[in-house]
């Protein structure tokens, strides 16, 4: 790898270190994150050309495709450095109409962990989130207990199969009952420029030592749309993508990003906003946003 660039790194207490910037791999499927990548060639040169480019964090998960991408992210970068981290996810699998039932029983769970072990061709997984939440828009933390899925985890990592354990869409009550089972080293949320309430969750997991990866950084399968952000863009000669992603690392040294992308010259884009300032004048602007 060479020397990262890429906003600084952050050490998790316990876990990896992180470079702030890293991979989504989501986007590397066909259409609906069903099937394998339209371009193989061009899916696996995007992988090798982001750790190249310094990049350590790629995320996935055994869902997408179903198993297609963490077939390719084995296909471009097995064997994996010591200092590459694939964290992937589980919690839901596909269904034969391309929907995302949850799948959180503990002999579910065993399932994907075995499946993601198969697929990535490793003998334990780096880190692995439990996904839970959902909610009408599928998407958003849903109150209750985590204790019975997140438990059958820790005994996976008990026995071996996983390094270290994460959360995803998930309130800071559910953060709290997970570390009461057994260490996280992440928190996987929903969070952007237009889509903000984590501020307190994400000051907490800083003074603990723990990542906060918002997904959907530019919007997910909803491109980020505003005015405002367009306009800062233009005053600072910037895409708005390149501004967005910029505005999240400047909110937490803990936060880490996972863009996404299938094309190479747009991870080059994305990676470069690393290196964007923002002036105090745009970081109003933008903090309105959401306001």
């Amino acid at each position: 790898m060479v020397e990262n660039t890429l906003g600084g790194s952050f050490a998790t207490t316990g876990g990896p270190s992180f470079v702030r910037m890293g991979y989504g791999a989501m986007q590397l499927a066909g259409p609906r994150v069903w099937g394998p990548p339209a371009d193989r060639d061009g899916a696996i040169a995007v992988l090798r050309t982001a750790v190249e480019a310094g990049v350590n964090h790629i995320d996935t998960a055994d869902f997408y495709g179903p198993h297609a991408i963490n077939e390719i992210i084995r296909a471009a970068l097995a064997p994996y450095g010591d200092d590459l981290h694939v964290v992937t996810k589980v919690g839901s699998v596909r269904d034969e109409n391309g929907g995302w039932p949850h799948a959180r029983s503990p002999q579910q769970l065993r399932e994907q962990v075995e499946s993601n072990l198969r697929t990535l061709g490793v003998e334990a997984l780096d880190v692995v989130n439990l996904r839970v939440g959902g909610g009408p828009d599928g998407h958003s933390p849903v109150a209750g207990s985590l204790a019975e899925p997140f438990d059958a985890l820790a005994k996976l990592r008990q026995e071996g199969k996983i390094k270290h354990l994460g959360v995803s869409v998930v309130d800071e009550e559910q953060v709290r009952e997970a570390q009461s089972i057994a260490p996280i080293v992440t928190v996987q949320n929903w969070y952007n420029v237009a889509h903000r309430g984590d501020e307190t969750l994400i000051a907490s997991l800083n003074e603990q030592g723990i990542s906060y990866v918002p997904f959907w950084p530019l919007g997910g399968f909803n491109p980020l749309q505003s005015g405002v952000l367009d306009d800062v863009a233009a005053e600072l000669s910037q895409s708005p993508g390149a501004v967005a992603l910029a505005w999240l690392l400047h909110q937490s040294a803990n936060i880490l990003l996972i863009p996404g992308t299938s094309s190479v010259a747009h991870l080059q884009e994305n990676l470069a906003a690393a290196s964007v300032e923002l002036t105090e004048d745009a970081l109003t602007k933008l903090n309105g946003i959401a306001a």
